[in-house]
């Protein structure tokens, strides 16, 4: 018997933690997206980006991996802050992580600076051993009746 509760006890703890690993993988992933966005650097990014990268702005223009690249390089779009109101990761199959939530986003564009609140669905997909980001969607969110709009 003891045997038997020490093996579950075993099971459970290592369950546990091959629950925790790739959710900790996934959002320093995340993090370290974020962080090559604000201060673009081409190795950063490609080592970030999925090949297959597929990334729909709110505003309904898509990029891939290298044209999301050049947009960051050229200071076209300049992400300044992005703050997580909300980060939420589920796992649906092996190798993939889905990101939901939302984020208030201060980002210069060549005709001045925009501040959206944004709800999104991220897709991360493990390549070669490392969670590559694979696909963004987003759109904005209005603000509630009665607050003054940005």
């Amino acid at each position: 018997m003891k045997t038997l509760i020490t093996s579950l006890i075993c099971l459970v703890a290592c369950v546990s933690f091959a629950e925790e690993a790739p959710l900790a993988a996934v959002q320093a992933a995340d993090d370290a997206r974020v962080a090559a966005m604000k201060t673009p650097d081409r190795d950063k990014l490609s080592a970030i980006f999925s090949d297959e990268l597929r990334y729909s702005h709110s505003t309904g223009v898509v990029d891939t991996k290298s044209s999301f690249i050049e947009v960051l390089l050229k200071g076209t779009t300049k992400y300044q802050a992005v703050d997580y109101v909300e980060r939420n990761f589920t796992f649906p199959a092996p190798g993939i992580a889905l990101m939901t939530g939302s984020a208030k986003l201060k980002i210069g564009t060549e005709t001045g600076v925009i501040e959206p609140t944004l709800a999104f669905l991220a897709v991360w997909r493990l390549e070669g051993g490392k969670w590559k980001f694979l696909a963004w969607q987003s759109c904005k969110l209005t603000p509630p009746a009665g607050a003054a709009a940005k």
